[in-house]
């Protein structure tokens, strides 16, 4: 780890001379975070977070650090690390730490190791509040830092991935202090998953391949909200989306949505772009790789590495070469070529940037008033996943729309009286 002579900060980041780029892309971001803009003013005024150690392990982004500048205005102390060895943005880290004070310990293309001796920094900093994508931090207290169990009055999760984790673990009845799931926040799902993982996926498979979206045959693996979103922006630029998924109820929605709906064992052998987004491990595998046509590209979208079996890829390849940028090309052994995509880790950050500020300000403002809430309330709740409060949900939207500068209805009073009542039928 080196030490900032501008902050004296323990940090470790790729090159802290690139602060200045860094700097302008982060204020770049905020300029579309109208929402965060706001809390961040009030909170700069009323230091709700005032002496609250925060420890946060997320994709570090120009919109992440905007929530971090948040927090750090609320007057808590941030520590900063990777929720994904590919998703760091190193210029943003180094302005985090030079031009913010923010300690962060996260290096794009990080190994295994490292990026576990990061998330263990940010544990050093003996946080109250956790803040994870992917529970990862969580675990890691769980199981390996229990020590500092005391000290913790909540945490915060931003993925579907970590929250199905966390529901385990109240489960099973070793989670030890509440959560907040951001992700159930309508707020969140309703336009980051959807909306956010649609475009920036399309982004990261575009600027990986340089590929052309219209006539190919694009399947989409898993249709809940990011899965929904991806196929949405993929047959908006012209591609044949096909479906394939293992809950009845999304595959019928996706029919209904106009899509070809077929076990993947049948996509395999007609696809010619393949992205996984559903938060389970081995969706697609050997059996698959060896119906595959010569060419096919592999990406992921989920949260982990694990949706692509990736050993079985290498165990049927005879040769492997890096052809672009976040491109891998395997040659099976009767010749076919398949393409993964970013090591199979997130290709909308590996290879883009990430969802869109405006998407992500609705997020993170959820991130930064849960924050707030567990400071108040934390006393009052159990070791359990909670959603985000209704009021707080709404007021993200509300704030929202009139930042975009979008009027809505209010009910009269005869109107409300109605809608509570049973008495009046037709």
């Amino acid at each position: 780890m080196a030490t900032s002579t501008v902050s004296k900060l323990n940090y470790d980041v790729k090159d802290i001379g690139l602060a200045a780029k860094g700097k302008l892309r982060i204020e770049w971001a905020n300029q579309w975070m109208s929402v965060l803009q706001l809390i961040r003013k009030r909170f700069a005024e009323e230091r709700p977070l005032e002496g609250v150690r925060v420890a946060a392990c997320l994709h570090v982004t120009t919109e992440t650090a905007n929530l971090a500048i948040t927090l750090r205005d609320g007057g808590a102390q941030v520590a900063l690390c990777a929720s994904n060895p590919l998703s760091t943005q190193d210029d943003v880290a180094a302005s985090l730490v030079h031009d913010y004070h923010i300690p962060v310990f996260a290096i794009k293309g990080e190994d295994h190791e490292t990026y576990y001796n990061h998330l263990h920094a940010v544990l050093e900093h003996r946080p109250q509040i956790t803040m994870d994508d992917g529970a990862d931090l969580v675990t890691a207290v769980l199981t390996k830092r229990q020590d500092l169990i005391p000290d913790i009055i909540g945490s915060t999760e931003e993925t579907t991935t970590g929250v199905i984790r966390l529901r385990s673990m109240a489960k099973d009845g070793v989670l030890r202090f509440p959560v907040i799931s951001v992700n159930d926040a309508d707020t969140k799902h309703l336009f980051d998953n959807r909306y956010g993982t649609g475009q920036s996926t399309v982004d990261g498979i575009i600027r990986a391949t340089n590929q052309l979206f219209a006539g190919q045959r694009v399947v989409v693996a898993g249709y809940g909200w990011c899965g929904r979103g991806f196929a949405m922006r993929a047959k908006g630029l012209g591609a044949d989306v096909i479906v394939t998924e293992v809950n009845p109820t999304r595959a019928l929605e996706a029919v209904m949505d106009g899509f070809r709906v077929m076990p993947m064992s049948e996509a395999a052998k007609i696809g010619d772009i393949f992205c996984t987004l559903t938060g389970d491990k081995s969706v697609i595998v050997a059996e698959h790789f060896n119906v595959m046509k010569d060419g096919a590209i592999v990406a992921n979208s989920g949260h982990f590495n694990v949706e692509i079996d990736i050993p079985a890829l290498e165990g049927l390849s005879k040769s492997k070469r890096q052809t672009r940028d976040f491109v891998d090309e395997y040659t099976l052994a009767d010749g076919r070529k398949i393409y993964l995509l970013g090591e199979g880790r997130l290709i909308n950050l590996a290879s883009a940037e990430g969802h869109p500020a405006v998407v992500m300000d609705m997020s993170f403002a959820n991130q930064a008033l849960s924050a707030e809430y567990l400071v108040k309330n934390a006393k009052d709740l159990e070791p359990k996943v909670y959603p985000v409060p209704a009021e707080l949900d709404q007021s993200v939207a509300q704030l929202k729309l009139e930042s975009l500068g979008v009027g809505i209805d209010t009910l009269t009073p005869e109107q409300e009286a109605y809608l509570a009542s049973w008495n009046e039928g037709t």
